[in-house]
């Protein structure tokens, strides 16, 4: 296993943990998912943001198969709890919705554009916590799903 640099991971590092509220307030803790699935964390810029309603709608359509895959889909956006609880509500999505509201768990992951910008950045994280794949792609958000299905039916 390597070790990050700077912020930005790379396959084979270990996860940073990380602690945030959910769309119902309720905090969600990295280390209480590991262990028993894959997870699937994507960071978004902005809720209700075209691009970002497309990636969120494609995760939410292809969510059982996700399921299916032995894996937990998780997104990640500096938005407000409230906000993803009305995005989360307004798009029927399974699945949740992480408040990143200073952004450090973005800067922690190294989940930016050119190292400045908010990033689109999937992340593939085995039951153990190492970094299997990383996928980041601003503008194509059906991309990161489809990614991701092929990384988790490798596995």
């Amino acid at each position: 296993m390597t070790t990050a640099t700077a912020g930005k991971l790379q396959i084979g590092d270990r996860a940073p943990n990380f602690r945030l509220p959910n769309q119902t307030g309720a905090i969600v803790d990295l280390n209480d998912l590991l262990g028993k699935k894959h997870i699937v964390l994507f960071f978004y810029p902005k809720d209700d943001s075209l691009i970002c309603v497309a990636e969120v709608c494609a995760f939410r359509d292809q969510y059982e198969v996700f399921k299916q895959a032995g894996a937990e889909v998780i997104g990640v956006s500096s938005d407000s709890v409230e906000s993803h609880k009305q995005f989360a509500t307004k798009h029927r999505l399974p699945f949740t919705l992480l408040s990143d509201g200073d952004s450090a768990v973005r800067k922690a992951y190294g989940a930016t554009t050119l190292g400045i910008f908010t990033g689109r950045v999937t992340y593939i994280i085995d039951p153990q916590g190492t970094i299997q794949h990383i996928f980041s792609s601003r503008l194509n958000a059906q991309k990161h799903i489809d990614e991701s299905l092929r990384i988790l039916q490798q596995a």
